[in-house]
């Protein structure tokens, strides 16, 4: 099969969807298959050997370090030349527009994945009264797709309320061999707690829409210091606010994977992410996760097993949630236990499965009520 993927973020920006996109190169690559990746520039010549074709890009004007693709025919000329069976419109909305008219002039089936709340991303940065334009945008972009996946059972909930047509659910895999429990590193842990104190970690960008602020409730509890990785524009602020927490800066590979389950309690403060990679690689890891009751960790945390809930908006909650897991020794190493098991079977081998099977589908029209519904 030939898989034209056009993604609204690549590398070397790193972030849920170019870590998707990654995954599937690597899964069609594996399997003998053919991909080409449109991507906004600048971006490395290949990936997984599948050619990357780079378009202008455009930062945002709220966040410098992430930019979209400007909209271009040009996408036309690339997919032509190609000859793809398949169209994969990654977190489409500007240059995933172009993607999609493109397949539309060649006759190209195209599969578009949701995967970004935008309507939370813009008021998350004070764009307030947007979420109708923003909705009657994303419904008719999406209404023109063969099919739409969707990565939880929340979103999928609510693109159906919206009008989204064709629905199905394809959710997100994790690598198993860099998030294991057996990466917990008593060298990391007398690092950071010398004085054996119950490690609460944060893993993601700290920029607005991850809501990093809800940190600073978690200051003081007894018992436990804050673990903070990642970077971003909100991290100047909240170390001012946070003096006595550990702030590592953005770290990947084995660093991370040693952090990560050198956690005793993963906390997650965002509100509007379709799906998590981060509290599901933490689960992958064996740490209980405390995570806002919303979007895709609802599919992930199930409270009292393998981590808690908190009220999205309640930082007093998630305080709480937090403090009880550090006083309970007994109670987070059953958690632990449960939070690995709760992830078996979600490796990224078994899901980009599942997903060539939603390629196939719309290559020979064969898409039921069941495949649009199912959740």
């Amino acid at each position: 099969m030939k898989v034209a993927i056009v993604t609204e973020s690549f590398l070397p920006r790193v972030n849920g969807v170019t870590g998707s996109v990654c995954r599937v190169l690597e899964h069609l690559a594996a399997h003998g298959h053919e991909a080409l990746v449109v991507a906004p520039g600048p971006a490395p010549s290949s990936y997984a050997g599948a050619r990357v074709a780079p378009v202008r890009g455009m930062a945002l004007p709220c966040y410098p370090t992430f930019a979209v693709g400007v909209p271009t025919r040009r996408v036309t000329a690339i997919l032509r030349d190609f000859g793809p069976d398949v169209v994969h419109l990654a977190s489409p909305l500007v240059l995933g527009a172009s993607g999609l008219a493109a397949a539309n002039r060649l006759g190209v089936p195209a599969v578009a994945v949701f995967q970004t709340d935008v309507a939370g991303f813009a008021r998350r940065y004070g764009l307030r009264g947007t979420d109708p334009i923003i909705w009657w945008w994303l419904r008719r972009l999406h209404g023109r797709a063969a099919l739409t996946l969707a990565p939880s059972t929340p979103v999928l909930a609510e693109l159906e309320r919206r009008g989204v047509p064709r629905l199905a659910r394809w959710g997100r895999g994790v690598d198993r061999a860099r998030f294991h429990p057996s990466h917990r590193s008593a060298d990391v842990r007398a690092r950071l707690a010398p004085d054996g104190v119950a490690l609460v970690g944060y893993v993601g960008r700290l920029a607005a829409e991850k809501r990093p602020g809800l940190l600073t409730r978690l200051v003081g509890i007894p018992g436990a210091r804050v673990v903070v990785v990642g970077d971003g524009p909100e991290e100047k602020r909240l170390r001012r606010l946070m003096p006595d927490a550990i702030f590592t800066g953005f770290r990947t590979g084995t660093e991370l994977s040693e952090l990560v389950a050198s956690l005793d309690v993963f906390v997650h403060t965002g509100a509007d992410d379709t799906f998590c990679q981060a509290v599901q690689e933490g689960l992958a890891s064996g740490v209980p996760v405390v995570a806002a009751a919303a979007g895709g960790p609802l599919d992930l945390v199930r409270p009292g097993v393998n981590g808690l809930l908190y009220a999205p908006d309640d930082g007093g909650e998630l305080r709480a949630a937090v403090a009880t897991l550090v006083d309970d020794v007994r109670t987070r190493r059953r958690m632990s236990v449960q939070a690995a098991e709760s992830v078996r079977g979600r490796d990224w081998e078994t899901v980009c499965g599942e997903l060539m099977g939603h390629y196939r589908a719309v290559v020979h029209g064969v898409i039921d009520h069941r495949t649009e519904s199912a959740a």
